[in-house]
């Protein structure tokens, strides 16, 4: 085997074990939107309501957790839009609290079915032929970019710091990227497998940090699902406009088992 196929074997191996974490993406059970009166939600301790502001939750006598601490009276959590969520925790299950345009709340329980089922992720064989080399050339100012999102009604806005620019069998391509891991990059795409072997809506790829002349590698292979393609308790971004690839990127992860 080449180091360049086991060096692929491993990052799917950690890729799968993440995914298998026991509060992660796939033990989504519910997602519920808040709205501004006091409410109980089906199988959901406390009440929970929002303002413009925040989130809001009333415990009323159920044992909950954040950050290590009991709630014991009404907590307010502020979060970013389309950032990072928080977690409140009751016995084995993280209610996960997050802003998208409004607030959300969605159990991550351990006992989930499809974290139950889960088998792997199906990909492309790897491939050093999906290995492209590419040029970052960012804005003069980094951009705020709406982006639609799998949910109908809702977008995400995020910064973009530039575009990607690579070659493909004699043609020339940009991609519009956010920002990534590590001073890295994250670009959403789709191409002419979305919807036929790879999920319809996007997949990700990282990016690693660009040299100092912008040269940056496009590793295909590591062509990412998002979480929405294994559940529908996700609010995933669309990619940008532009960021449709003509040809098939036969590279990467495919649509999962469980949408099959």
């Amino acid at each position: 085997m080449s180091t360049f196929t086991s060096e692929w074997q491993d990052w799917k191996a950690r890729r799968e074990t993440d995914l298998a974490e026991p509060h992660g993406w796939l033990a989504l059970v519910s997602l519920d939107w808040l709205t501004d009166s006091p409410r109980e939600y089906p199988g959901i301790p406390g009440r929970w309501w929002q303002d413009a502001d925040a989130a809001y939750v009333d415990p009323a006598g159920a044992s909950l957790t954040h950050e290590g601490e009991p709630i014991t009276g009404v907590r307010r959590f502020e979060l970013v839009n389309s950032g990072a969520g928080t977690r409140v925790l009751s016995g084995d299950v993280e209610i996960e609290v997050a802003r998208r345009s409004g607030y959300l709340i969605r159990v991550h329980d351990p006992k989930a079915e499809v974290l139950r089922e889960f088998r792997g992720v199906p990909a492309y064989e790897p491939s050093p032929s999906w290995v492209l080399p590419g040029r970052f050339e960012p804005f003069d100012e980094p951009r705020p970019t709406t982006v639609g999102a799998v949910v109908e009604g809702l977008s995400h806005v995020y910064t973009a710091p530039g575009e990607v620019h690579f070659s493909f069998n004699g043609a020339s391509h940009t991609l519009t990227a956010f920002n990534g891991k590590d001073g890295g990059l994250s670009i959403l795409f789709t191409d002419a497998t979305s919807g036929v072997t790879t999920y319809a809506a996007n997949r990700s790829l990282p990016v690693g940090a660009p040299s100092a002349d912008g040269s940056v590698t496009l590793d295909f292979n590591r062509a990412l699902n998002l979480p929405c393609a294994f559940t529908d308790f996700a609010t995933c971004p669309l990619p940008p406009a532009g960021n449709h690839l003509p040809f098939a990127v036969e590279a990467g992860e495919k649509i999962p088992y469980e949408r099959g």
